[in-house]
Parts: C-alpha cells; sequence; structure tokens
C-alpha cells in the first residue's frame, strides 16, 4: 500500500538521515517490531530499555511511510469530542484515554530530553474554534466536559479570537494549555539510532512474507528466505494492518497537507499554537521550526493511490479556500504539497493489545490526528503486556470491543 504522496516536506528537509541494511541471514530475538516508523521506533525504545533482544524490521527505507507525511501535531484531543466519547464508553474511559494522551506529550518532552533530540520539540497551545454559529453550541460543552475533567482550557469568545490570532468568521473555540510540535520523521530516525547503540538491530527493505505462530514462539519468514525466530512479534504497522486483519475495523481516509515558503515574520500569531476547526473534515494549521505555516485538511475515504493523488491540486485549492475564510487578507505561497493516508475509528480510539488471530503477538497501532500520542501510551502497555500485566486502557483499545 502506497501510503504517501509527492515528496512530503520532512523527507525533503530532513533528507537521508540514516542508513540501514536489508537482512541476510536468519536471527533470534525476544521480540521482533514489524514496522519502521514513529510507533515502531517508540515501542523499540521501551523494549530496549526494558532488556529484551529486539530487532526492528520494515519493508520499506526506515520511516519512508506515514512517518514521512505526518504533521507531526502533538494533541491530547481525540478526533471524537470528549462529551461524545464519554456518551461511547463511559466516563471513566473517556477521560482516562484523554488524559493519556496528555500524558504522552509530557513523556516525549521527557524523552527528547534523554536521548538529547535535535527534533525541534516545542510545547506549545491548542485553538479549537467553531467554524459555524451551530457548532459553537456543542463546543461550549466540549468545553465544560473538559474542564471538569480537569484540563486547563479557557473559552475564547469571537472577539478574543480575533484579537489574539487575526483569525475572522470564527464563533469561539477552546484554547488548551496542552500541545506541542516536533519533527516526527527526524525524532523517530534519533531513537532508532539511539537505541542500535544499545543493541537494537534494524534491517530496512525487509518484508515479511509469513509467520507461523508456535506454542511458545513465532517464525517470520521474510521474502528473501531468511527466518527471524521470536519470542513475541510486535506489528507497528499502521494503516497497513487492515491487509493483515480480516474483520473491519478502520476506514482509511486519505488527507493533504501544504506548507508555505519560510517567513518567520507571517506567523507570529499561530507560533505558539496549534490551530484546529470544528469543520468535517477539519483543517489544521501549525508553523515549523524553520519559519513555514503547514496547513492541512480535505480528508476523504481512500480508495488507491492513485485516485488520492490524482486529485492534490484540487485539495490544495480547497485547502487555501477555508485558509482564505479566516484570514482573508493572507496569501499563502506554497512551496510543498503532499497527501497521506490514515486510519479512522468508529470512537477515535486506538488499536493496542492482543488478537485472537496472532498467538504470541500485540498491535500497537495508533489512529487519526493523535496517532503519535496513541503510539507512546502503547510503550507503557507493550510493556505491561510483556510482563504479563494488565493495563487500565486495555478494555477501550481492544479488538473486537
Amino acid at each position: 500500500m502506497d501510503l504517501k504522496s509527492n515528496e512530503p516536506f520532512w523527507l525533503l528537509k530532513n533528507g537521508l538521515v540514516s542508513s540501514y541494511p536489508s537482512l541476510k541471514s536468519d536471527e533470534e530475538c525476544d521480540v521482533l517490531i514489524i514496522g519502521g516508523g514513529i510507533t515502531g521506533s517508540l515501542i523499540a525504545h521501551q523494549m530496549i530499555k526494558d532488556g529484551y533482544q529486539t530487532i526492528l524490521i520494515d519493508k520499506r527505507e526506515i520511516c519512508n511511510g506515514s512517518t514521512s507525511a505526518t504533521t507531526s501535531m502533538l494533541q491530547y484531543e481525540i478526533d471524537v469530542p470528549l462529551y461524545e466519547l464519554i456518551e461511547l464508553i463511559g466516563e471513566k474511559g473517556a477521560v482516562d484515554s484523554y488524559k493519556a494522551c496528555s500524558k504522552s506529550i509530557d513523556n516525549i518532552a521527557k524523552l527528547t530530553k534523554e536521548i538529547k533530540s535535535r527534533s525541534g520539540f516545542k510545547r506549545k497551545q491548542s485553538l479549537y474554534f467553531a467554524s459555524k454559529k451551530k457548532d459553537a453550541i456543542w463546543l461550549e460543552k466540549e468545553y465544560e466536559a473538559r474542564k471538569k475533567a480537569g484540563f486547563e482550557v479557557t473559552w475564547l469568545g469571537i472577539e478574543d479570537i480575533e484579537e489574539r490570532f487575526g483569525f475572522q468568521n470564527t464563533y469561539g473555540g477552546i484554547l488548551s494549555k496542552q500541545g506541542a510540535s516536533i519533527d516526527a520523521f527526524k525524532f523517530a530516525h534519533e531513537l532508532l539510532r539511539f537505541n542500535v547503540n544499545k543493541g537494537l538491530k534494524v534491517y530496512d527493505k525487509t518484508a515479511m512474507k509469513s509467520v507461523k505462530y508456535l506454542r511458545d514462539h513465532n517464525l517470520a519468514l521474510t521474502t528473501d528466505g531468511f527466518n527471524i525466530t521470536a519470542k513475541k512479534i510486535i506489528y507497528c504497522v499502521g494503516y497497513e494492518s487492515s491487509t493483515l486483519i480480516k474483520e473491519n475495523f478502520v476506514n482509511l481516509k486519505s488527507t493533504y497537507a501544504i506548507v508555505s515558503e519560510i517567513d518567520k515574520n507571517k506567523f507570529k500569531n499561530i507560533e505558539q499554537t496549534l490551530v484546529w476547526n470544528t469543520d468535517k473534515p477539519y483543517i489544521y494549521m501549525r508553523s515549523t521550526d524553520d519559519g513555514r505555516l503547514l496547513i492541512g485538511g480535505g480528508d476523504e475515504d481512500f480508495y488507491d493511490a492513485e485516485k488520492r493523488d490524482s486529485i492534490l491540486n484540487k485539495k490544495e485549492k480547497e485547502i487555501l479556500k477555508n485558509l482564505k475564510r479566516i484570514q482573508p487578507d493572507y496569501h499563502f505561497y506554497t512551496d510543498f504539497v503532499w497527501a497521506g493516508t490514515f486510519g479512522e475509528t468508529k470512537d477515535g480510539l486506538p488499536y493496542i493489545g492482543t488478537h485472537d488471530n496472532f498467538k504470541n503477538s500485540y498491535f500497537v497501532l495508533g489512529f487519526g490526528g493523535n496517532g503519535i500520542t496513541f503510539s507512546v501510551t502503547g510503550m507503557e502497555m507493550a510493556s505491561a503486556f510483556m510482563k504479563n500485566e494488565k493495563h487500565r486502557l486495555s478494555e477501550y483499545f481492544k479488538f473486537g470491543r
């Protein structure tokens, strides 16, 4: 499955960060991680930290799947509003899920310091504004739900938003203190390099052909004919999990993003802020650490890469039209445009845990707009699973829920 189109901004900005060999012999390990994106790199970090002999493989170049196409916005907000999630799964599960995402941002901050990252991690606030008058009614309800749950939030009126951010045609919004941005592509590479020095083995251009699920271990066969004997397999394959798992548990979507030319003075109004709105599909914006504006949206059902890529120009115009609505006098000079594929679940939550058809295995699949923060929660959960311990979120993130 082709997960991105054209060359995403992060890939061009960073170039070839690291290069790894393909697998050329049989191997044995405690944990085999399949998937070399941001999720796989985070889980590998946890497994090495916990003392497991770990191998990571990816069928592409490392981080050249969805990780290179991400917008790298780190938010505690889940795509399904908190008040709606409470109605779906109950107050405890909903609040715990939101708080886990909030905690993940703090954990990423600690991780960047631990590995001396240069991935541009930056704490930011988050503005979620109503794009239609009718949306303000339920958005105020969402504000009250978050406030009750203990999140640091402020309600901004129409005039407040225009004064602070220069946005017109909004109908109020929630300003959250917790949020951040990062270059996830670079961060994932840094995590892998840090852990290779601690014993992690990484092989790119190494595709899994099949797996034999045995009583106390699994035997993974690569397309080049080599075997990896692993006590446990952790699948960090994101949206491509839909090709492995038969049931319909995730809907694939295409999303589009554009990045402006560099203009450090132009974007000071949102330099410290992540921005998104209540449109369906919503638009989202952030500045980059080199002084650009990144804006995306235009999501629609994914059918195939060819169809997705054929409407890049159309989607660029659609995104810019949405930007013009809130900043009529602003002119955006496009430097990069690309598309990516992501997964949307019925409740906005990830799938992290076991699956009946995959013995001695776990899945860490962070879906939706905050897949990175879900993956950080997955580190904690995978660590517990490996020790045969329960985790408080397992019931809400499990398959078949």
